[in-house]
């Protein structure tokens, strides 16, 4: 087996660009779409869009790699570093590390990448883990850096990356590909194709100890700022989570060849997903907006806890639908109190009910917005 870096073309990656042509021009239209809904926010709104955005990548990017961190505390630590008022809660270093990470991902929108760039998000991310030698440095050591499961007594090798040896010149190649290729660079290219060779690049060199997944989606995400010319808040971790299974596997393909036209299909699909998903979410904040504005004064406290966790589902909306039962754990309401809570909330609006007696549903009066995966076809068409 011969790896991709192993290869006598590396990195001169190939790929069909006519195959994704149309995708790029749709996710470059969908991109001003999205500038022009968020311009409808006000300074408050737009606020709490960045700190839940940049809160979900932070959560989604790590439960990639199976850790499961504290909602609160990343948002916590989101709003702390963004320099809002934030909750006097401790979060711990992993919380704090990644929250730090994603919100200078996101402020970096204006600067070039450097190695010093990416060792600091490094540091940040790896908060708390005593047990790396190189912490916020690229890898040493004359070990393989490889991807393996299986039994230890026979190890199934997805991806074995460069030696430590020849990181330093790897990634300064990456760089100076990296910068030459932004859109005010030497050799601009569409942002959806920059973004997806940047993370499957970075990740064939796999600099770091650890952390280099989480770090290889962050410098997806700053590409395809750049190619919005803004900082953005695409949901490209939360789309990855959700068809992770997918993502290795094309990862691991696109690590033996440096032709690489299905995994920029597969990322351009997934680029384009997140996008939507993105103006989804802005759409639903606005409309959420409006409903608790209609609203205010007129709740009482169990029916405001009630409705603010339907809410918080977002706009796929709450799983199964909001029944009595549902109400009544959240709220702490005896059954016939929902039951009461649940009728007035209908009248005045706040939610709809489908269904009768234990059937009986209650759903949001604003619409709900879903995302589709999106699908390129042979023909480069979106299906």
């Amino acid at each position: 087996m011969t790896w991709n870096w192993q290869q006598s073309d590396w990195p001169r990656f190939s790929w069909n660009a006519d195959r994704l042509k149309k995708a790029e021009a749709a996710f470059l239209l969908e991109g001003g779409v999205l500038s022009g809904v968020v311009r409808h926010l006000g300074k408050e709104d737009r606020e709490q869009l960045e700190v839940d955005a940049l809160s979900t990548e932070a959560l989604t990017t790590s439960e990639i790699e199976d850790e499961i961190l504290d909602r609160a505390s990343v948002q916590s630590s989101v709003r702390r570093a963004l320099g809002l008022k934030a909750p006097d809660r401790r979060a711990g270093p992993h919380e704090q590390g990644v929250a730090e990470m994603m919100v200078d991902v996101y402020r970096s929108f204006g600067t070039p990448l450097t190695s010093d760039l990416l060792c600091a998000w490094h540091g940040k991310l790896m908060k708390g883990r005593p047990d790396l030698r190189a912490p916020g440095r690229y890898r040493t050591g004359g070990d393989p850096m490889q991807i393996v499961s299986g039994p230890i007594h026979d190890p199934n090798v997805h991806f074995e990356a460069p030696p430590a040896r020849r990181v330093p010149a790897q990634m300064k190649a990456f760089l100076d590909w990296f910068n030459r290729t932004a859109p005010d660079g030497e050799r601009p290219l569409a942002p959806t194709t920059r973004a997806g060779i940047a993370h499957l690049y970075f990740e064939s060199i796999h600099p770091f100890e650890d952390g280099n997944g989480r770090i290889g989606r962050a410098i997806s995400e700053l590409a395809l700022a750049h190619g919005t010319d803004r900082p953005t808040l695409i949901a490209l971790a939360t789309t990855i989570l959700a068809h992770r299974r997918a993502y290795y596997d094309a990862l691991e393909a696109a690590n033996r060849d440096n032709e690489i036209t299905d995994w920029l299909v597969w990322f351009t699909e997934v680029a384009l997903e997140a996008q939507r998903r993105t103006t989804a979410r802005v759409e639903f904040l606005i409309d959420k907006t409006r409903l608790l504005d209609r609203l205010r004064g007129r709740l009482n406290q169990r029916q405001e806890k009630g409705l603010l966790r339907v809410l918080r589902a977002g706009p796929e909306g709450f799983e199964g639908g909001l029944s009595a039962g549902n109400y009544a754990k959240i709220t702490g309401a005896s059954s016939a109190t929902a039951t009461r809570d649940l009728a007035d909330m209908v009248e005045k609006g706040a939610l709809q009910r489908t269904g009768e007696r234990r059937h009986a549903r209650y759903l949001l009066t604003i619409p709900l917005r879903p995302t589709r995966p999106v699908v390129i076809d042979s023909r480069g068409n979106l299906a």
